[in-house]
Protein backbone atom coordinates (compact mmCIF):
# COMPACT_ATOMS: atom_id res chain seq x y z
CA UNK A 1 0.00 0.00 0.00
CA UNK A 2 1.50 3.08 -0.87
CA UNK A 3 0.33 6.68 0.90
CA UNK A 4 0.59 10.05 -1.35
CA UNK A 5 0.47 13.11 1.03
CA UNK A 6 -1.02 16.40 0.02
CA UNK A 7 0.25 19.60 1.50
CA UNK A 8 -3.51 22.01 1.36
CA UNK A 9 -2.16 24.65 3.34
CA UNK A 10 -0.49 25.20 6.63
CA UNK A 11 -2.83 24.33 8.73
CA UNK A 12 -4.03 21.29 6.52
CA UNK A 13 -2.80 17.93 5.68
CA UNK A 14 -4.64 15.82 3.46
CA UNK A 15 -3.36 12.10 2.81
CA UNK A 16 -4.60 9.60 0.38
CA UNK A 17 -4.12 6.37 0.12
CA UNK A 18 -3.40 4.41 -3.14
CA UNK A 19 -3.67 0.69 -3.64
CA UNK A 20 -0.86 -0.96 -5.79
CA UNK A 21 -2.12 -2.85 -8.99
CA UNK A 22 -2.20 -6.63 -8.59
CA UNK A 23 -0.78 -7.38 -11.49
CA UNK A 24 2.19 -5.19 -11.52
CA UNK A 25 2.54 -7.03 -7.99
CA UNK A 26 2.33 -10.33 -9.83
CA UNK A 27 4.54 -9.72 -12.79
CA UNK A 28 7.48 -8.30 -9.88
CA UNK A 29 6.91 -12.15 -7.99
CA UNK A 30 7.64 -13.18 -11.83
CA UNK A 31 10.31 -12.10 -12.56
CA UNK A 32 12.28 -12.72 -9.49
CA UNK A 33 11.01 -16.59 -9.59
CA UNK A 34 12.21 -16.11 -13.08
CA UNK A 35 15.67 -14.65 -11.87
CA UNK A 36 15.71 -17.85 -8.91
CA UNK A 37 15.05 -20.29 -11.70
CA UNK A 38 17.97 -19.27 -14.05
CA UNK A 39 20.77 -18.86 -10.92
CA UNK A 40 19.76 -22.86 -9.77
CA UNK A 41 19.95 -23.66 -13.65
CA UNK A 42 23.40 -21.97 -13.89
CA UNK A 43 24.38 -23.87 -11.21
CA UNK A 44 23.60 -27.09 -11.94
CA UNK A 45 24.83 -26.93 -15.11
CA UNK A 46 28.45 -26.21 -13.48
CA UNK A 47 28.71 -29.09 -11.76
CA UNK A 48 29.21 -31.53 -14.12
CA UNK A 49 31.94 -29.68 -15.78
CA UNK A 50 33.51 -29.39 -12.47
CA UNK A 51 33.11 -33.44 -12.27
CA UNK A 52 34.44 -33.67 -15.97
CA UNK A 53 37.26 -31.61 -15.65
CA UNK A 54 38.38 -33.12 -12.29
CA UNK A 55 38.21 -36.53 -13.71
CA UNK A 56 40.14 -35.96 -17.62
CA UNK A 57 42.91 -33.86 -14.78
CA UNK A 58 42.59 -37.52 -12.75
CA UNK A 59 43.02 -39.03 -16.57
CA UNK A 60 46.06 -36.88 -17.12
CA UNK A 61 47.50 -38.00 -14.05
CA UNK A 62 47.50 -41.74 -14.39
CA UNK A 63 48.63 -41.72 -18.01
CA UNK A 64 51.63 -39.26 -17.15
CA UNK A 65 52.56 -41.53 -14.38
CA UNK A 66 53.13 -44.50 -17.18
CA UNK A 67 56.35 -44.51 -19.38
CA UNK A 68 56.31 -46.33 -22.31
CA UNK A 69 58.77 -49.41 -22.78
CA UNK A 70 62.69 -48.20 -23.58
CA UNK A 71 62.52 -50.76 -26.50
CA UNK A 72 59.83 -48.92 -28.33
CA UNK A 73 60.28 -47.03 -31.48
CA UNK A 74 59.29 -43.51 -31.71
CA UNK A 75 57.05 -44.25 -34.42
CA UNK A 76 55.39 -46.85 -32.32
CA UNK A 77 53.99 -44.01 -29.47
CA UNK A 78 51.10 -43.25 -31.13
CA UNK A 79 49.83 -46.31 -31.21
CA UNK A 80 50.48 -47.36 -27.59
CA UNK A 81 47.03 -47.03 -25.52
CA UNK A 82 46.50 -47.39 -22.19
CA UNK A 83 42.82 -47.60 -20.94
CA UNK A 84 40.66 -47.32 -18.07
CA UNK A 85 37.86 -49.79 -17.87
CA UNK A 86 34.85 -48.26 -16.21
CA UNK A 87 33.77 -51.43 -14.45
CA UNK A 88 37.35 -52.64 -13.06
CA UNK A 89 40.55 -51.56 -12.18
CA UNK A 90 43.49 -52.35 -14.25
CA UNK A 91 45.72 -52.33 -11.13
CA UNK A 92 49.25 -53.89 -11.96
CA UNK A 93 48.52 -53.54 -15.74
CA UNK A 94 47.57 -50.40 -16.08
CA UNK A 95 51.02 -48.98 -17.02
CA UNK A 96 51.07 -52.30 -19.60
CA UNK A 97 50.46 -50.10 -23.14
CA UNK A 98 47.54 -52.05 -25.58
CA UNK A 99 47.65 -51.82 -29.18
CA UNK A 100 44.04 -51.59 -30.75
CA UNK A 101 43.44 -53.95 -34.54
CA UNK A 102 40.75 -54.86 -36.05
CA UNK A 103 40.65 -57.96 -38.86
CA UNK A 104 38.58 -57.23 -41.95
CA UNK A 105 37.39 -60.21 -43.79
CA UNK A 106 34.60 -61.91 -45.40
CA UNK A 107 32.74 -64.74 -44.26
CA UNK A 108 34.15 -68.13 -44.69
CA UNK A 109 37.59 -67.12 -45.34
CA UNK A 110 39.30 -68.16 -42.08
CA UNK A 111 38.72 -65.75 -39.79
CA UNK A 112 37.51 -67.83 -36.77
CA UNK A 113 40.44 -70.55 -36.92
CA UNK A 114 42.80 -67.06 -37.01
CA UNK A 115 40.92 -65.96 -34.66
CA UNK A 116 41.07 -68.90 -32.28
CA UNK A 117 44.96 -68.64 -33.39
CA UNK A 118 45.35 -65.08 -31.70
CA UNK A 119 43.19 -65.63 -28.82
CA UNK A 120 45.73 -68.95 -28.03
CA UNK A 121 48.41 -65.77 -26.94
CA UNK A 122 48.42 -65.18 -23.18
CA UNK A 123 48.49 -61.18 -24.42
CA UNK A 124 46.31 -61.33 -27.32
CA UNK A 125 41.88 -60.42 -26.78
CA UNK A 126 40.11 -60.60 -30.06
CA UNK A 127 36.67 -60.52 -29.64
CA UNK A 128 34.86 -62.00 -32.35
CA UNK A 129 32.28 -60.70 -35.14
CA UNK A 130 30.69 -58.40 -32.88
CA UNK A 131 28.98 -56.77 -35.23
CA UNK A 132 27.25 -59.64 -36.24
CA UNK A 133 24.65 -57.95 -34.37
CA UNK A 134 22.71 -55.46 -36.84
CA UNK A 135 21.93 -52.49 -33.82
CA UNK A 136 25.62 -52.13 -33.21
CA UNK A 137 25.77 -51.17 -36.74
CA UNK A 138 22.61 -49.55 -37.45
CA UNK A 139 24.36 -46.53 -37.64
CA UNK A 140 27.71 -44.55 -37.55
CA UNK A 141 27.22 -43.68 -33.89
CA UNK A 142 26.46 -47.07 -32.63
CA UNK A 143 29.38 -48.12 -34.49
CA UNK A 144 31.81 -45.76 -32.93
CA UNK A 145 30.46 -46.57 -29.17
CA UNK A 146 30.61 -50.19 -30.12
CA UNK A 147 34.54 -49.72 -30.72
CA UNK A 148 35.37 -47.61 -28.13
CA UNK A 149 33.87 -50.51 -25.52
CA UNK A 150 35.56 -52.35 -27.08
CA UNK A 151 39.15 -50.85 -26.97
CA UNK A 152 38.57 -49.72 -23.33
CA UNK A 153 38.37 -53.26 -22.43
CA UNK A 154 35.16 -52.94 -20.74
CA UNK A 155 33.84 -55.80 -24.03
CA UNK A 156 33.73 -59.07 -22.15
CA UNK A 157 33.64 -62.61 -22.98
CA UNK A 158 35.90 -65.72 -23.48
CA UNK A 159 38.80 -63.83 -25.43
CA UNK A 160 39.03 -61.65 -22.12
CA UNK A 161 42.24 -62.21 -20.76
CA UNK A 162 43.67 -62.49 -17.12
CA UNK A 163 47.57 -61.77 -18.54
CA UNK A 164 47.88 -58.07 -18.90
CA UNK A 165 46.69 -57.59 -22.66
CA UNK A 166 48.59 -56.33 -24.97
CA UNK A 167 46.65 -56.22 -28.00
CA UNK A 168 42.71 -55.65 -28.61
CA UNK A 169 40.61 -56.07 -31.02
CA UNK A 170 37.70 -57.86 -33.30
CA UNK A 171 37.07 -59.05 -36.68
CA UNK A 172 35.08 -57.24 -39.10
CA UNK A 173 33.17 -58.86 -42.00
CA UNK A 174 32.92 -56.78 -45.38
CA UNK A 175 29.54 -56.58 -45.21
CA UNK A 176 28.39 -55.64 -41.90
CA UNK A 177 28.28 -52.07 -42.44
CA UNK A 178 32.07 -51.17 -42.61
CA UNK A 179 32.09 -50.56 -46.87
CA UNK A 180 28.77 -48.04 -46.85
CA UNK A 181 30.56 -46.31 -43.49
CA UNK A 182 34.01 -46.51 -44.35
CA UNK A 183 34.53 -43.26 -44.39
CA UNK A 184 34.04 -42.36 -40.62
CA UNK A 185 35.27 -45.66 -39.67
CA UNK A 186 38.71 -45.05 -41.38
CA UNK A 187 38.69 -41.59 -39.72
CA UNK A 188 38.42 -43.32 -36.57
CA UNK A 189 41.06 -45.97 -37.15
CA UNK A 190 43.49 -43.46 -37.80
CA UNK A 191 42.65 -41.19 -35.33
CA UNK A 192 42.66 -44.35 -32.41
CA UNK A 193 45.48 -45.53 -34.26
CA UNK A 194 43.92 -49.17 -34.65
CA UNK A 195 46.07 -51.38 -36.79
CA UNK A 196 44.23 -53.32 -39.59
CA UNK A 197 44.38 -57.02 -40.77
CA UNK A 198 42.87 -57.97 -43.87
CA UNK A 199 42.06 -61.78 -44.05
CA UNK A 200 40.77 -62.87 -47.55
CA UNK A 201 41.14 -66.09 -49.84
CA UNK A 202 43.06 -66.35 -52.96
CA UNK A 203 40.72 -68.99 -54.15
CA UNK A 204 37.64 -67.61 -53.84
CA UNK A 205 36.01 -70.56 -55.43
CA UNK A 206 36.84 -72.93 -52.55
CA UNK A 207 35.49 -69.94 -50.34
CA UNK A 208 32.11 -69.46 -52.69
CA UNK A 209 31.84 -73.67 -51.44
CA UNK A 210 32.52 -73.84 -48.02
CA UNK A 211 29.59 -70.54 -48.27
CA UNK A 212 27.35 -72.78 -49.85
CA UNK A 213 28.13 -75.81 -47.54
CA UNK A 214 27.67 -73.51 -44.54
CA UNK A 215 24.07 -71.65 -45.86
CA UNK A 216 23.02 -75.32 -45.96
CA UNK A 217 24.15 -76.29 -42.48
CA UNK A 218 22.22 -73.44 -41.05
CA UNK A 219 19.24 -75.37 -42.92
CA UNK A 220 19.83 -78.98 -42.58
CA UNK A 221 21.52 -79.70 -39.28
CA UNK A 222 23.06 -82.89 -39.51
CA UNK A 223 24.71 -82.61 -36.50
CA UNK A 224 22.11 -83.48 -34.11
CA UNK A 225 20.15 -80.78 -35.47
CA UNK A 226 22.56 -78.19 -34.41
CA UNK A 227 24.08 -75.64 -36.87
CA UNK A 228 27.92 -75.84 -36.91
CA UNK A 229 29.80 -73.18 -38.76
CA UNK A 230 33.19 -74.32 -36.98
CA UNK A 231 34.15 -77.56 -35.10
CA UNK A 232 36.64 -79.19 -32.70
CA UNK A 233 36.02 -82.71 -34.07
CA UNK A 234 37.29 -84.82 -36.97
CA UNK A 235 34.16 -86.37 -36.69
CA UNK A 236 31.56 -83.60 -37.12
CA UNK A 237 34.11 -82.31 -40.01
CA UNK A 238 34.13 -85.22 -41.91
CA UNK A 239 30.10 -84.88 -41.76
CA UNK A 240 29.98 -81.63 -42.91
CA UNK A 241 31.91 -82.17 -45.37
CA UNK A 242 29.78 -84.81 -47.24
CA UNK A 243 27.49 -82.29 -48.40
CA UNK A 244 28.54 -81.41 -52.40
CA UNK A 245 26.86 -77.62 -53.37
CA UNK A 246 25.92 -77.27 -56.58
CA UNK A 247 27.05 -73.56 -58.15
CA UNK A 248 24.97 -71.62 -60.24
CA UNK A 249 27.29 -71.26 -63.69
CA UNK A 250 25.50 -68.60 -64.74
CA UNK A 251 26.58 -66.52 -61.69
CA UNK A 252 29.56 -67.98 -61.15
CA UNK A 253 32.05 -65.57 -62.86
CA UNK A 254 30.11 -62.51 -61.95
CA UNK A 255 30.45 -63.25 -58.12
CA UNK A 256 33.48 -64.19 -58.37
CA UNK A 257 34.35 -60.85 -59.51
CA UNK A 258 32.42 -59.28 -57.25
CA UNK A 259 34.22 -60.81 -54.15
CA UNK A 260 37.66 -59.53 -55.84
CA UNK A 261 36.50 -56.36 -56.07
CA UNK A 262 34.99 -55.60 -52.49
CA UNK A 263 38.49 -56.99 -51.62
CA UNK A 264 40.36 -54.29 -53.21
CA UNK A 265 38.06 -51.97 -52.44
CA UNK A 266 38.36 -52.15 -48.49
CA UNK A 267 41.95 -52.41 -49.26
CA UNK A 268 41.87 -49.33 -51.23
CA UNK A 269 39.65 -47.32 -48.17
CA UNK A 270 42.04 -48.64 -45.59
CA UNK A 271 45.49 -47.83 -47.67
CA UNK A 272 46.25 -45.50 -45.03
CA UNK A 273 46.03 -47.06 -42.03
CA UNK A 274 48.48 -48.87 -40.97
CA UNK A 275 47.74 -52.38 -42.33
CA UNK A 276 48.66 -56.28 -43.06
CA UNK A 277 47.20 -57.88 -46.02
CA UNK A 278 47.24 -61.93 -45.03
CA UNK A 279 45.73 -65.12 -47.03
CA UNK A 280 44.27 -67.55 -45.24
CA UNK A 281 46.53 -70.13 -47.62
CA UNK A 282 49.41 -68.53 -46.74
CA UNK A 283 48.87 -69.22 -43.49
CA UNK A 284 47.79 -73.09 -43.79
CA UNK A 285 50.17 -73.59 -45.82
CA UNK A 286 53.41 -71.72 -44.04
CA UNK A 287 52.42 -71.44 -40.22
CA UNK A 288 55.31 -69.24 -40.02
CA UNK A 289 53.35 -66.35 -41.42
CA UNK A 290 52.10 -66.16 -37.54
CA UNK A 291 55.38 -64.98 -36.54
CA UNK A 292 54.68 -62.38 -38.89
CA UNK A 293 51.26 -61.21 -37.63
CA UNK A 294 52.81 -61.05 -33.74
CA UNK A 295 55.36 -58.66 -35.36
CA UNK A 296 52.64 -56.76 -37.03
CA UNK A 297 50.58 -56.64 -33.39
CA UNK A 298 54.03 -55.86 -31.50
CA UNK A 299 53.54 -58.56 -29.33
CA UNK A 300 55.88 -60.84 -27.57
CA UNK A 301 56.18 -64.02 -29.72
CA UNK A 302 54.55 -66.98 -28.68
CA UNK A 303 53.42 -70.76 -30.54
CA UNK A 304 49.69 -70.04 -31.33
CA UNK A 305 47.56 -73.17 -31.68
CA UNK A 306 43.56 -73.97 -32.44
CA UNK A 307 41.53 -76.77 -32.09
CA UNK A 308 39.35 -75.86 -34.63
CA UNK A 309 39.14 -79.09 -37.47
CA UNK A 310 39.44 -77.96 -40.94
CA UNK A 311 35.78 -79.26 -42.74
CA UNK A 312 36.92 -79.36 -46.53
CA UNK A 313 40.25 -81.01 -46.90
CA UNK A 314 39.13 -83.25 -50.48
CA UNK A 315 40.21 -81.52 -54.02
CA UNK A 316 37.46 -79.30 -55.49
CA UNK A 317 36.74 -82.02 -57.98
CA UNK A 318 35.56 -84.18 -55.43
CA UNK A 319 33.48 -81.27 -53.59
CA UNK A 320 31.37 -79.36 -56.13
CA UNK A 321 28.24 -81.59 -57.36
CA UNK A 322 28.53 -80.00 -60.87
CA UNK A 323 32.07 -79.93 -60.99
CA UNK A 324 32.43 -80.44 -64.96
CA UNK A 325 30.18 -77.86 -65.62
CA UNK A 326 32.04 -75.16 -63.17
CA UNK A 327 35.32 -76.49 -64.85
CA UNK A 328 33.95 -75.60 -68.19
CA UNK A 329 32.75 -72.16 -67.16
CA UNK A 330 36.47 -71.16 -65.97
CA UNK A 331 38.50 -72.37 -68.51
CA UNK A 332 40.31 -69.76 -70.65
CA UNK A 333 39.05 -67.13 -67.63
CA UNK A 334 41.20 -65.50 -64.96
CA UNK A 335 39.73 -67.22 -62.66
CA UNK A 336 41.04 -70.76 -64.49
CA UNK A 337 43.89 -70.90 -61.97
CA UNK A 338 40.79 -71.51 -59.02
CA UNK A 339 40.93 -75.07 -60.45
CA UNK A 340 44.34 -75.93 -60.00
CA UNK A 341 45.07 -74.74 -56.64
CA UNK A 342 45.14 -78.27 -55.56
Amino acid sequence: MIEEIFIINKDSVYIKTIKKSPLTLRLVVLVIAAVCGMYICLISLEQPKVRTSTKLLELRVVNQSCHHPSAVEDWEIPYLHYPQPKNYSREECACNPVRFFSILTMQRSGSGWFETLLNSHINISSNGEIFSVAKRRENVSSILNTMDKVFNLDWFNSASKNECTAAVGFKWMLNQGLMEHHKEIVEYFERRRVSVVFLFRRNSLRRMVSVLANSYDKEAKPINGTHKSHTHSSIEAEILAKYKPWINTTLLIPELKKTEETASKAIEYFKNTRHNVLYYEDLDKNLTKLKEVQEFLRVPYRDLHSRQVKIHTAKLSEQIENWDEVQKCLQGTSYHSFLLSD
